[in-house]
């Protein structure tokens, strides 16, 4: 079962950084705020400083699968955005779930 959708535009993104919290770790950047429409809409975001495109889609993927699978320990009603740091380039799926879960313990947002 999906429970997320993903954030696209623009103006959500900006709406989750201007308004939400955001916490770090060696990793990611989370930044979180509620939205109310009773499921997560998730956002990712990896600079062109962190590496070429294929470094970049790969670190979207491993993210992305990271939340995937892990998506029944987050509490709904939520816009995420993780950002992809430099130091994140060469990093392993079981180091992205285990930033992801950190950050998300930080928030307050695991069940």
């Amino acid at each position: 079962m999906r429970f997320s959708e993903s954030l696209k535009k623009n103006s959500d993104f900006q709406k989750v950084y201007k308004q939400g919290k955001s916490y770090a770790n060696r990793y990611l950047v989370m930044y979180m705020m509620e939205n109310g429409t009773g499921r997560n809409r998730i956002g990712i975001s990896v600079s062109k400083k962190v590496g070429n495109s294929i470094v970049r889609h790969r670190l979207k993927r491993l993210i992305k699968e990271a939340y995937r699978l892990q998506e029944e320990l987050f509490q709904s009603n939520l816009d995420i955005v993780i950002i992809a740091r430099m130091s994140a380039k060469e990093i392993s799926y079981q180091e992205v779930k285990s930033a992801l879960l950190h950050l998300g313990g930080l928030h307050k947002i695991l069940k």
